[in-house]
């Protein structure tokens, strides 16, 4: 693998770390499967792209996207918790009718954004070539996103928003309202996977109304590949774990891309299959460090033994 693609595979692992942060909210944090992510992905790719395609400073089409990506989880958050709607099926239909309104927004299909400026354009006068300006910004967007998540979740907010996944009821005994904290939840999630969607359609060049299809199990893969590898149990180290999840997933798919017989229609499966491994190997690696217990009959006959030697 030459030093281009690997260039290439960190930009994209940093960028999609920022989706990837948004599903630890809602996976790991609130214990709550949103499948919203597949449709706030392209929100966030359809306002940015359409708003520089018409001229607007990328700076400003970028922080767009995150009010109408928070809008997004906040509808699903409604549906489950004022509408007693479960979780899976809340997601389903936010998504659904996001992909509606992305298509609105956009007017087409697919809104190129080739010939205009985007926010990695900004450095490249300071005489950093474009890919250091894209590993720059990215990586400055990432370190800014994963500070500002640790001062959140060590506030009395972000105290109540962890426990409202730990352990709802006795939340609600303390007089909590976890309604509220999983809207709040899904809103923030879903603001970071539309910031994401803004920053992937800058990166590639274009916007697409299916760009967001399947983004959910990458990012679920990426969150459990990062646990597992690193294994840190603070939350500053799992933001960071997961943001290193998403970089080697980006990995493990260049190198697959590489075998010959792998064509790019197979990705899904490899991505399925890469994440029951993920989830499958703790409990296998616990089942190999478990030393079998002796029978309590051998245990005594041993034990008799022992004594006979020693008398």
């Amino acid at each position: 693998m030459n030093l281009t693609l690997l260039w290439s595979t960190l930009n994209l692992g940093l960028l999609y770390g920022l989706l990837v942060l948004g599903v630890f909210i809602t996976f790991r944090i609130l214990n709550y499967a949103d499948l919203t992510v597949d449709g706030s992905l392209p929100l966030g790719a359809a306002i940015t792209a359409i708003l520089i395609y018409t001229g607007v400073n990328p700076f400003l089409a970028t922080l767009a996207a995150i009010p109408l990506g928070a809008l997004a989880g906040l509808i699903t958050g409604i549906l489950h918790a004022r509408f007693s709607i479960t979780p899976l099926l809340s997601g389903i239909l936010t998504m659904i009718g996001l992909y509606s309104i992305n298509l609105r927004i956009m007017g087409r299909p697919n809104v190129p954004l080739l010939k205009h400026g985007t926010i990695f354009d900004t450095l490249t006068g300071l005489g950093l070539s474009l890919r250091a300006s894209q590993t720059v910004i990215a990586l400055a967007v990432i370190l800014l996103v994963v500070a500002g998540l640790c001062l959140f979740l060590r506030t009395e907010l972000g105290q109540a928003l962890r426990g409202t996944g730990d352990n709802e009821v006795m939340l609600r005994s303390l007089g909590v309202n976890t309604n509220r904290m999983k809207i709040l939840g899904l809103a923030i999630s879903n603001a970071l996977v539309a910031l994401s969607g803004a920053m992937i359609a800058q990166y590639q060049g274009f916007a697409d109304i299916n760009m967001g299809i399947g983004m959910i199990v990458i990012g679920l893969a990426s969150v459990i590949i990062g646990e597992v590898v690193l294994g840190v149990k603070s939350i500053p180290g799992r933001l960071c774990a997961v943001v290193v999840g998403s970089i080697l997933y980006r990995l493990a798919i260049a190198l697959v891309l590489r075998i010959r017989f792998i064509e790019y229609t197979d990705l899904k499966l490899f991505t399925a299959l890469l994440v029951t491994i993920a989830l499958i190997s703790p409990k296998i690696s616990r089942r190999f460090k478990q030393t079998p217990k002796l029978p309590v009959a051998d245990a005594d006959q041993k034990t008799g033994i022992s004594e006979k030697v020693g008398g």
